[in-house]
């Protein structure tokens, strides 16, 4: 680092900012000033930077700024030669006004270039831009950083008047109406040691700040630079600046606290990120509910703690619900018993809220809540919940009735076991929403499904049952477990279906990023349904049978939707690692049985690591491009008698060793071994495209050669279209 060259600190101290978004916004913040100023050449590109994110600040600091940049070389195109000169070689008046309005005039002539500019010639003139100065810089990044910060909804306050300290004293209250995501009052920008003067939502710069609002040993803090911030914060405010430390710290006392009570916190990304978002310095502190509460599921007591209260459910070694819980806490009082008691005194309210609706629930059966269904518009184009119901029940048995002709033919056993199937799945379809009826979800609405299946549990109903109203939203989200069993399997491909087609069907389409029914996350259900559990489904037959359950309600959009799917299926498959390449081979030939497809890409990937892969493959694109353009009317099979040349014979007779034994394993779904047969193909189909003449004169012989690529292309494209592997 050279003399001019310092670390940089921005800090923005504001009131308590959203804690969800705390996160976001600090990288955001962090982020916009770097680029801003490495892109205006104050900072270098390799430059480190560090954000910090607490609830009442977003800082940065960014190593190595320079105290101006350097000056940047710039060539100005003035006017043709043309025009700019005369004949003699003399300045124009049009050349001697244009530099009058850069500031210049006729002495500079010498200094002015002459280069080509298109078809003529044309003056230019070579000049230094200032660079800009970091204070000049700074500004301009602080002015973008603000403009581009994801803040999730914008507050509108009256501007503090006197800010000219870095915003920390107090003010009086200003006319002036200031936007921003919470209010704003102290800035600091150091380079080094000394202040940049900027401002920003009306405050200038200085160099305090205030500490944690409770526990801060000094009321103001006088940053001595841009490198002891974090270290002065921490001792002198007691604040953890940093986002990740404030986190790490957070789980390190949470695992810590659990130990000393043989029991294992929640996982929660989620919520570990808001409760960073919530303290500036955190203190772990152990608490506990009475145990009576844990007669009511333990999903509506982890719920109620997360969701209402930012609480840590602690969990045993068989992932059972504890009545102890970890409260992270802003304050570490010396005698922390009041603050236990008074988070225990808050948790047992929302516990016996709990209770309470699962002892009221339960009361009623699921099924006398049908009824009610009738009663709860699902939406205003597709009816009712309880019309909704009958159309997921009338899928249902659609899907059933394709498993039970994908296995023909079947014994009376498996005849009887459909049946079974099917009974199950109709009553689970019937019951299934009905726990929207219930106090429970009416409350947490996250609950819904695994309510249904506690009461329909408690209510005794036949084996598998309830395990299939609980499963049938799954998978909720990515990475979540599939259904459970056969009938939770058949019933959450029947309420997708449903509510793909359904909103497909009245032209409900996803749009952009918006995506208000969870339309994508539905069609990936199914995909990860029908790929990992590998059922004999085929997906268009899929989508055309659950069509007739919606009557007139809506047009039929199969089409669509599987070309939805196939998207879907494309942007999964090159999330999970496979390559565009590999993923367009296999989903060109439009499988419609998708447990196949990742055997197919296996085999696909294990192909083209083959040494004739590359050849084979432009080969393919190559017959596939002469098929397009032949109209004419192709034998299935290329006549031996007129196969003429070598070339053309060595070919079908390759093709007559090596295509059995491809389409056998295919058959067989040994995908990769039927690839992989064709490699021997190689020699003659090189040989072929240079001693033959496809597009012969006679057109019998034309006809025949057309007829055996046919017949090579089909052979090669059973896996994939291999010709999506040229490159």
């Amino acid at each position: 680092m050279n003399m001019s060259e310092k670390n940089l600190l921005v800090e923005l101290f504001v009131e308590e900012l959203p804690p969800k978004a705390l996160k976001k916004l600090g990288e955001a913040f962090a982020q916009a000033l770097a680029d801003s100023l490495k892109a205006q050449g104050l900072a270098p590109a390799e430059a480190l930077v560090a954000g910090f994110a607490t609830p009442r600040r977003l800082a940065v600091r960014i190593s190595h700024l320079a105290a101006r940049a350097a000056d940047k070389p710039q060539q100005t195109k003035l006017m043709p030669v043309a025009v700019a000169l005369t004949p003699e070689g003399q300045p124009t008046p049009a050349l001697l006004k244009k530099l009058g309005a850069l500031g210049l005039d006729a002495a500079v002539l010498p200094q002015l270039k002459r280069a080509p500019d298109g078809k003529a010639e044309a003056l230019f003139l070579d000049s230094l831009v200032p660079g800009a100065t970091l204070a000049e810089g700074l500004q301009k990044a602080l002015n973008e950083a603000l403009a581009r910060l994801p803040i999730p909804k914008v507050m509108q306050y009256q501007l503090h008047e006197g800010a000219g300290q870095g915003g920390a004293e107090g003010f009086q209250p200003g006319w002036t109406s200031v936007n921003f995501v919470r209010p704003a009052h102290g800035l600091v920008a150091l380079h080094g040691a000394e202040v940049v003067p900027v401002s920003a939502l009306g405050l200038q710069a200085g160099r305090s700040t205030r500490g944690h609002r409770f526990e801060a040993p000094l009321p103001l803090i006088t940053l001595k630079d841009a490198d002891s911030y974090a270290a002065q914060l921490l001792e002198e405010g007691a604040v953890i600046a940093s986002f990740e430390a404030r986190r790490a710290e957070i789980v390190r006392q949470l695992s810590e606290a659990a130990a000393r009570v043989g029991l294992r916190p929640i996982e929660d990304e989620a919520l570990l990120d808001e409760v960073t978002g919530l303290v500036e310095r955190p203190n772990v502190l152990l608490c506990q509910f009475e145990e009576e509460f844990l007669g009511v599921p333990q999903e509506c007591l982890i719920l109620t703690m997360k969701a209402n209260q930012k609480y840590f459910p602690l969990l045993g070694a068989d992932g059972r619900l504890s009545h102890r819980f970890l409260v992270v806490s802003n304050i570490s009082p010396a005698d922390p018993s009041r603050v236990v008691q008074g988070n225990e005194r808050v948790v047992r309210p929302r516990l016996a809220d709990a209770k309470f609706f699962f002892d009221q629930d339960r009361k009623r059966t699921l099924e006398s809540r049908v009824p009610q269904l009738a009663q709860v518009v699902y939406h205003a184009k597709l009816g009712t919940q309880a019309e909704r119901a009958e159309r997921v029940r009338a899928i249902a048995h659609a899907i059933v009735n394709q498993l039970r002709m994908a296995t023909l033919p079947y014994t009376v056993e498996a005849q009887d076991e459909f049946a079974v199937l099917d009974s199950k799945a109709q009553q689970a379809a019937r019951l299934a929403k009905t726990d929207l009826l219930t106090d429970m979800v009416g409350e947490f609405p996250e609950l819904q499904g695994i309510m249904g299946g506690y009461y329909a549990r408690h209510e005794g109903l036949r084996d598998g049952v309830a395990i299939a109203i609980e499963d049938h939203y799954k998978p909720r989200f990515a990475g979540d477990a599939l259904p459970r069993n056969h009938t939770g399997t058949v019933l959450a491909l029947a309420d997708k279906l449903e509510t793909l087609v359904g909103l497909f069907g009245v032209g409900q389409l996803p749009t952009g990023d918006k995506d208000p029914f969870a339309l994508r996350r539905h069609a990936l259900g199914v995909l990860r349904i029908l790929v990992e559990k590998n059922l004999p489904l085929d997906l268009p037959e899929l989508v055309r049978s659950a069509v007739p359950a919606f009557g007139e309600l809506i047009t039929d959009p199969s089409a669509a939707l599987l070309g939805f799917f196939e998207d879907r299926l494309g942007f999964s498959l090159r999330e999970q690692g496979y390559t565009a390449q590999e993923v367009d081979a296999v989903l060109a030939l439009h499988p419609s049985r998708l447990g196949q497809v990742p055997r197919r890409l296996a085999a696909v990937r294990a192909f083209a690591g083959l040494p004739e892969a590359p050849a084979l493959a432009a080969a393919n694109k190559r017959v596939g491009n002469i098929l397009k353009k032949s109209d004419e009317a192709l034998a299935e099979t290329a006549d031996a008698t007129l196969l003429h040349e070598a070339a053309e014979a060595a070919l079908a007779q390759a093709l007559q060793a090596a295509a059995p034994l491809a389409e056998a394993a295919f058959e067989r779904g040994d995908y990769t071994a039927s690839l992989q047969a064709l490699a021997v193909l190689k020699a003659p189909v090189d040989r072929f495209f240079e001693d033959v003449m496809v597009n012969a004169e006679d057109p019998a012989l034309r006809r025949n050669r057309l007829a055996l690529l046919g017949q090579l292309h089909r052979a090669m494209n059973r896996v994939a279209d291999l010709s999506r592997l040229a490159s």
